[in-house]
């Protein structure tokens, strides 16, 4: 491994010590100064002392000036997640409102069901889609876009539902909000990856695909096998077994038109979802395969039956998904959810399964970016997806329940922190990139066609190279080869990619240390002359302080109507699907939402910070975490006990 590999792999833990060592150099040297009654010699020539022990005027402002820059962008982070939410729930707003004229207008036709709306009926727009709900287009208006879709039986959403050891009723109620899609039996392609170290792993999905076996376009299941050295148990490697077993039923005509969308085990989508996807991918041909798709997610099911500041963690982490989703954004990486061309899939070769990839919805997004030269369309899909609430089982035991969920929370803190080492893969593959800036094609085959190593989807580049791209598929052994033209590098793009990685990955740990260090530069200068004209710097950054707290309040305010329509929505769609009966919707209150504010700043150092710091740490020694699964909220969990015990 070259030194370069070993460091971008340990990137956020080497800033974090080189953050400690110059906030210890630079304290050090003021306490040394003030011992010794040292004195700066000013440019003038006064001053009582011409010695500036170690140089300290150096390294105070470096110290001084990176603490304004990071406190700036923790000023703009959730100014951009309010900007996101308030556009978001403008858009979602406007499109229940056009729903509720459609249910007026075909009132008549519907028959007490939304299932039982034609496709003609669903399609009804007057609005140019060339305005699509597009991060890239900088469009977040969704009223061209309805609830069905168009030609439905030319595209196909390929569904796969990577699982580790859920439970089964957690699966069983997703495929329930699934099958009741008036698509679902038309479009949808379930597929159900499991995990070969999960214990009867192939008896639950069997039972599983008999049930739905004739609610869907197909249902059928994979496991991905335990004995591949490198491969670790979770999600990424379960989806990436899943895409390559799928990529085998679609002919090179069908792929252009098959959406592969990954989503969490216990993730409701609404109809609407598939039915947006489907529409701006017909809509906008000429980048059809080459854009990623991502949803906003929301926690609206148990979030009332867990702490607040377990529910606080979850709301922001939210945020935190949201802001990229804001109207104008090119970066826009997805949280959880989201849908990719099977095309793009063949491009980038799939999903990685390595312990860098334990965050398989970045990880992706990183590789279909890079693969692009930065080139990535990205589009928001305006409709919110339906999350659990992570929980230990604390629910009613005391102080004992809050802690175990409280520990349940910050174990997939550290498995979300630990996608850390995603920002040295991106430091990896800018390198790669620029490189090869020189290509301007590249060709791959389908992702089913190569052997072990998703590298070899790709054609050698000197094979393409001096060759008319026209003829490549024609021969040969090259039947299968699809090639495509690459844009430059889009260097804004890039730039603007780090900053969010940089966000993720590094501010959290890196503020922690700088309020702390600030703090008690502050305390040990106090009543000294300001020499280095650095005072002004600390009266800023607490301004921004300040104002970042009150945006945090501001999001949570704008976050209850964004709550509000998404629940009313849910509700109203789980009542016509008649899933309505026992179905969890958690309100928000006045009284839990005061709570909710006081513990914000308790949520960043024990959900952010420390966690943050742990997987940076351990990073130097090991890059293995062990997946878990967390309990989540179901609707029938007694009947789907029994039948396991049974089993």
């Amino acid at each position: 491994m070259s030194i370069f590999a070993w460091c971008s792999r340990r990137a956020g833990g080497l800033a974090m010590l080189a953050t400690v060592a110059l906030s210890y150099w630079v304290i050090s040297s003021e306490l040394e100064a003030q011992r010794h009654s040292f004195k700066y010699q000013s440019s003038d020539g006064q001053g009582a002392s011409a010695y500036d022990p170690r140089g300290r005027g150096i390294w105070v402002k470096l110290f001084s000036y990176y603490c304004l820059l990071i406190h700036f962008l923790v000023f703009i982070f959730p100014l951009r997640s309010c900007w996101a939410v308030f556009t978001i729930t403008r858009s979602l707003r406007k499109a229940a409102r056009s729903r509720a004229l459609r249910d007026i207008k075909f009132g008549h036709r519907r028959r007490g069901s939304s299932t039982s709306l034609s496709s003609s009926e669903t399609l009804t727009s007057s609005k140019d889609l060339s305005s699509s709900s597009s991060s890239e287009a900088g469009d977040l208006d969704t009223d061209g876009f309805a609830d069905g879709d168009i030609a439905p039986d030319r595209v196909i959403h390929a569904i796969v539902i990577p699982n580790y050891k859920e439970e089964t009723d957690t699966l069983r109620e997703t495929l329930e909000v699934l099958a009741s899609h008036p698509q679902a039996r038309n479009t949808y392609d379930i597929y159900l990856a499991m995990e070969q170290r999960e214990h009867n792993a192939e008896i639950k999905a069997t039972r599983l695909t008999n049930e739905f076996s004739k609610k869907f376009r197909s249902i059928s299941f994979t496991v991905h096998p335990s004995d591949i050295p490198g491969e670790l148990a979770g999600k990424g490697s379960n989806m990436a077994w899943a895409a390559r077993k799928l990529s085998e039923k679609y002919t090179l005509a069908q792929r252009k038109d098959v959406i592969v969308t990954g989503i969490d085990a216990d993730s409701h989508l609404s109809t609407n979802y598939f039915a947006l996807v489907t529409t701006m991918h017909m809509a906008y041909p000429e980048t059809a395969t080459t854009t990623l798709y991502s949803a906003p997610i929301i926690f609206d099911r148990n979030a009332h039956n867990v702490p607040a500041i377990v529910r606080v963690a979850d709301v922001l982490w939210s945020a935190a998904g949201m802001s990229g989703l804001y109207k104008g954004s090119s970066i826009a990486p997805p949280t959880s959810v989201y849908s990719v061309p099977l095309e793009l899939v063949d491009r980038v070769g799939g999903w990685d399964c390595d312990s860098e990839a334990i965050g398989e919805d970045l990880h992706m997004y990183l590789k279909c970016f890079f693969a692009l030269n930065g080139n990535l369309t990205t589009r928001t899909v305006l409709s919110p997806v339906s999350q659990s609430n992570v929980t230990g089982g604390g629910r009613g035991k005391g102080i004992a329940g809050i802690i175990a969920d409280v520990r349940a929370r910050y174990k997939q803190a550290l498995r979300h922190m630990w996608g850390a080492l995603d920002t040295g893969y991106a430091l990896r593959k800018v390198v790669e990139v620029w490189k090869e800036r020189k290509h301007t094609s590249r060709a791959f085959r389908p992702l089913h066609t190569s052997l072990n190593d998703a590298s070899d989807n790709y054609v050698p580049q000197s094979q393409i190279d001096g060759a008319d791209p026209e003829a490549i598929p024609e021969s040969g052994i090259f039947s299968d080869v699809v090639t495509d033209t690459l844009k430059d590098l889009d260097y804004e793009r890039i730039v603007i990619l780090f900053h969010r990685l940089f966000e993720a990955h590094f501010l959290p740990v890196q503020m922690t240390i700088l309020v702390i260090a600030s703090t008690l530069y502050i305390w040990v200068t106090e009543g000294t002359a300001d020499v280095f004209g650095v005072a002004w710097i600390y009266g800023v950054c607490n301004v921004l302080r300040t104002a970042g707290f009150m945006e945090v309040a501001l999001y949570l305010f704008l976050y209850e109507s964004f709550h509000s329509i998404c629940v009313e929505s849910r509700e109203k769609e789980m009542g016509d699907a008649g899933l309505l009966k026992g179905m969890h919707f958690s309100r928000r209150e006045v009284k839990t939402n005061f709570i909710d504010y006081v513990m914000v700043p308790l949520v960043a150092p024990i959900f952010g910070a420390i966690p943050c710091a742990q997987a940076q740490i351990c990073h130097f020694w090991t890059m293995d975490l062990v997946y878990t699964v967390s309990k989540k909220v179901t609707r029938r969990r007694a009947k789907s006990v029994t039948a396991d015990a049974l089993v």
